[in-house]
């Protein structure tokens, strides 16, 4: 502000104080009282505008909105929805003006003469009846009040002493040089409180007649102008005859001062109030209207790794741009509701995100996002992402992608018995063994033994591996433990847990989304990121400490997992899931026309059941499990999780179409491997291996021919297996051999006719025969 301006302010205010004299204690107090002006008052007479008064004003509600657009919900303490002038009908602008500073468009700020009558009114009264501050002057008690970040700034946005009524004066006459009367006016109805905790006039509209402020009606303004003074004793939803005798004197003032004629207002008089009660906006993730565990996950993203805090969610007007598919949320909803009932024993958690960003998409659980804990439909903690039971065989994918990136080919061959005892790993005393699920081949190839789910061929596939760190690490590569206990991973290899394969570890139903993502992807892993863009109230990027956007994109590794190495896995568990593959385990998550990758999984004693598919586009994971304790949930991966999938997936392929995965890797699908030769005895087993680069191993195990015989190699003659790779020569111990029975002696001929005898010393002659004997 120049010195004149400066200058010219004081002399107004001076005036204003001159004119009203102690006259002005009178407005300010029920009795008139000491004065308290002291010499600092000067000091800040011609002080700059707080910054509450200029860029400050308090922020509409934060809202915050799916990936196209469309809200979700809010945060807010105080409901404000601030509008732009043209945004407010002129017939409310005249209502206020009305009722509240008649002479608003004359005056600078202060209204000596309004300050005057208002004086002697009070004075008459012996208490105060009738205020002398002017629309600008109420912008400022409220601006600053409603702007107060501590209980004593809002004590002296309030305070009756004529130190507060200077200072307010003073800003008064200072906005007024600073904004238009229409700016004021405007700032005015955005801030100003109407009750049922509508702040300003679009949220007052909203609530109490379902309309916007730009089409509120002669009536409707009147009582909304009417408010203002009194919004509790006033309030029309509890006291409808006050409101309406107060509207009718706004329509009274209207017309006194040729807002609208006299007819109007009695025809608006005679109109009965009638409210369209609107619900306030959603409010809280309790409130949302899609994906509420969603918004649960994104609230604590934004204070937990973003550090806002939630005075500035609820008071900065923020807009918070997720990752959530609303169109997808809604079919996981419905496809997880199809299965299992809301509030059933069994949870159902339909997790999705996208494969090469790490958007998070979708979280459908059949429970309602709540904190009344005598619901059992109502839960507050996010099952989507708590780690709890373990997921079964969906982690064989992480022990196959290793054994690829050594090498070992998907043709990779191994003969098991079953059960399989192991030769590395221990259960606690005792050799770790496993059985199948079922019946299988005792010779499979990892391809074929993973889109199957052999038990005993992963068991020997870690064994073969030496120890349990590389499937471990190529899990932590994919991004698995993102949502599990700190340390879990090296525990599981400090301990070397042959188990790991069999997904006995507990499993966030997100992190193994995420984790399969990035075989989807080729290889890029992202962290699960649900947040786009978070905007301040002006649209621009909110920015960090440091000056730069608080969000600032995904957070990805290429080739997290060698790309050869996922693309392969992909081809391989389209096997699982595609239909004419024998053994497949996930049929009932295909969705016909698209390329679908999967893996099911059921942990120990049926706790729990997982499946996971993917298409280049998705990747989402469906887990069945009691989150309060152990319960049998009826089936295996392929089941439910698996008809969870496809309930889901299907009307989004469908509309939305799906890519195709680029083709496996020539060098990952042969590996580093070569033929096992075949043999006829052990001695000669040994040496064809040793030929070959293999490291021979002799092996006893249970058969059925005589002891010490030779059963074969595992890799069996003709499969293949890496150089150097110990290669088992399986010798019976003749635990099942049966000795054959001894031949039975021949049947003696039947009995003939005898030989007629020869004549004596005829040729031939010789002794008669023996019947019974065999001849010479």
């Amino acid at each position: 502000m120049g010195v004149a301006r400066r200058i010219g302010t004081l002399v107004q205010l001076l005036a204003a104080v001159v004119l009203a004299g102690v006259l002005v204690a009178a407005v300010l107090f029920p009795v008139v009282g000491g004065l308290g002006v002291t010499a600092r008052n000067s000091a800040s007479l011609l002080d700059a505008l707080p910054v509450e008064l200029t860029d400050r004003t308090p922020a509409g509600n934060t809202v915050m909105t799916a990936a196209n657009g469309e809200p979700i919900t809010g945060f807010y303490d105080e409901n404000r929805a601030p509008v732009t002038g043209d945004r407010i009908a002129e017939v409310m602008k005249q209502a206020m003006v009305a009722i509240e500073d008649a002479r608003f468009y004359s005056h600078h700020g202060l209204d000596v003469q309004g300050t005057l009558r208002a004086a002697v009114t009070n004075l008459s009264a012996g208490d105060v009846q009738e205020g002398g501050s002017t629309l600008t002057q109420q912008l400022v008690k409220q601006t600053l009040l409603q702007t107060a970040d501590t209980p004593e700034e809002a004590a002296a946005a309030t305070e009756q002493t004529l130190d507060r009524k200077l200072r307010e004066a003073r800003l008064a006459l200072a906005l007024e040089e600073t904004y238009s009367k229409d700016e004021i006016l405007t700032r005015y109805l955005n801030i100003v409180y109407f009750g049922q905790n509508a702040y300003g006039i679009q949220a007052a509209s909203r609530i109490y007649f379902s309309v916007d402020a730009v089409d509120l009606t002669l009536p409707q303004a009147a009582m909304l102008a009417g408010l203002a003074q009194s919004p509790t004793s006033d309030d029309p939803t509890v006291n409808p005859e006050a409101a309406t005798t107060r509207r009718d004197q706004v329509l009274d003032r209207m017309a006194e001062q040729g807002m609208v004629t006299p007819d109007e207002a009695a025809a608006a008089q005679a109109e009965p109030l009638t409210l369209v009660l609107g619900a306030a906006p959603p409010r809280g993730c309790v409130q949302a209207a899609v994906g509420p565990f969603v918004c649960d996950f994104v609230q604590r993203y934004l204070t937990q790794t973003l550090g806002l805090t939630q005075e500035q969610l609820e008071h900065d007007g923020l807009t918070i741009q997720t990752t959530l598919d609303p169109e997808l949320q809604r079919a996981g909803d419905a496809a997880v509701l199809g299965t299992l009932p809301m509030g059933d024993s069994l949870a159902g958690m339909f997790t999705a995100v996208q494969p090469g960003t790490g958007h998070l998409l979708a979280m459908s659980v059949n429970r309602v996002f709540g904190y009344d804990v005598t619901d059992p439909a109502q839960e507050s903690y996010n099952l989507n992402v708590a780690a709890s039971q373990g997921s079964g065989s969906t982690y064989k994918v992480f022990t196959a992608a290793a054994a690829l990136a050594r090498q070992y080919s998907q043709y990779y061959t191994l003969t098991t018995s079953d059960p399989y005892v192991s030769r590395v790993y221990r259960d606690g005393a005792e050799p770790y063994d496993v059985r199948n699920a079922g019946r299988y081949s005792g010779t499979l190839d990892l391809s074929t033994a993973l889109y199957q789910s052999s038990n005993t061929y992963f068991l020997a596939l870690e064994d073969a591996l030496g120890s349990v760190e590389e499937p471990v690490r190529m899990a932590e590569a994919a991004g698995l433990f993102q949502f599990s206990r700190p340390g879990l991973a090296q525990q599981v290899i400090d301990e070397n847990r042959g188990s790991f394969t069999f997904g006995a570890e507990e499993t966030s139903p997100l992190a193994l989304a995420s984790a399969y993502s990035t075989f989807a992807a080729s290889g890029t892993r992202c962290l699960v990121t649900p947040v786009t863009a978070v905007l301040d109230r002006a649209g621009q990027p909110l920015l960090a400490a440091d000056g730069q956007p608080l969000v600032r994109g995904d957070q990805c590794t290429p080739e997290a997992i060698a790309p050869g190495v996922a693309t392969t896995i992909n081809q391989i568990l389209r096997r699982d899931v595609e239909p004419g593959n024998p053994g497949q385990t996930g049929s009932r998550a295909y969705v016909a026309g698209h390329q679908i990758a999967g893996k099911t999984g059921t942990s120990q004693d049926n706790f729990s059941a997982a499946f996971v598919g993917y298409t280049p586009e998705i990747t989402a994971s469906v887990m069945v499990l009691n989150p309060k304790l152990n319960q049998d949930v009826g089936g295996f991966g392929g089941n439910k999780p698996a008809t969870i999938w496809r309930a889901a997936m299907a009307p989004i392929l469908d509309a939305r179409g799906s890519g195709e995965f680029p083709p496996a890797d020539p060098a990952v699908v042969n590996g580093n491997t070569r033929p096992v030769p075949g043999c006829g005895s052990v001695s000669s087993c040994r040496t064809a291996l040793a030929d070959a680069g293999f490291v021979p191993q002799t092996v006893t195990v249970d058969g059925s021919t005589p002891s010490g015989s030779l059963l074969g190699t595992s890799p069996p003659a003709g499969g293949r297996a890496v150089v150097g790779q110990v290669v088992t020569i399986r010798v019976s111990n003749g635990a099942s051999y049966t000795p054959p029975a001894p031949a039975p002696a021949p049947a003696p001929p039947a009995p003939g006719p005898a030989p007629p005898a020869p004549g004596p010393g005829g040729p031939g002659a010789g002794p008669p025969s023996i019947p019974g004997q065999p001849t010479n």
